[in-house]
């Protein structure tokens, strides 16, 4: 009996460490984990290598900007509390997906503008081609049906001539 009152309290002491590690780790504000960070680390590109993501560059900058989102994130500010700071303080250039203003509201815009035209475009050339189908469709209906009126003697030895050629005689 002994022997497993002291196997339960390890157990009970181990649950209890288990329980409390997370309380020490906190440090005043919430439990940050990694995959936080990245999640908004992904949104914004490095300040010294051109288009890397912060998430992947090695870089001490880079690793101080992930620093400071875990601060904040560990403060209580919002994923878009943290992507406006670094959107002021550095730029629009940071940002992984610019904002809709300015110039850049062109990036948004024109892909449905292209995508409307070349809708509008498309429609107009095949009913232009069904309009020549059925065009080309009346001609030879016309042609088949057309009757054949004979051409009266002309008294112009010329046109008589082009007449004799035209017909293959």
């Amino acid at each position: 009996m002994n022997r497993y009152l002291v196997w339960l309290l390890r157990y009970a002491w181990l649950l209890l460490l288990l329980l409390a590690t997370p309380a020490m780790a906190q440090e005043g504000g919430r439990l940050v984990t990694d995959d936080e960070v990245n999640a908004i680390a992904k949104e914004l590109y490095c300040p010294v290598c051109e288009s890397t993501p912060l998430d992947v560059c090695e870089t001490q900058a880079c690793a101080d900007w992930r620093e400071l989102i875990h601060a904040k994130l560990a403060a209580g500010e919002t994923r878009q509390e943290i992507l406006a700071y670094f959107g002021e303080n550095y730029g629009d250039r940071v940002l992984a997906t610019p904002p809709a203003r300015g110039l850049s509201l062109l990036l948004w815009v024109w892909p449905f503008v292209a995508f409307i035209g070349g809708a509008l475009i498309f429609g107009r050339y095949m009913v232009n081609m069904r309009r020549a189908a059925a065009a080309s469709e009346n001609e030879k209906a016309m042609r088949e049906t057309a009757v054949s009126y004979p051409i009266p003697p002309t008294k112009d030895p010329y046109i008589a001539r082009i007449e004799q050629e035209l017909k293959g005689e």
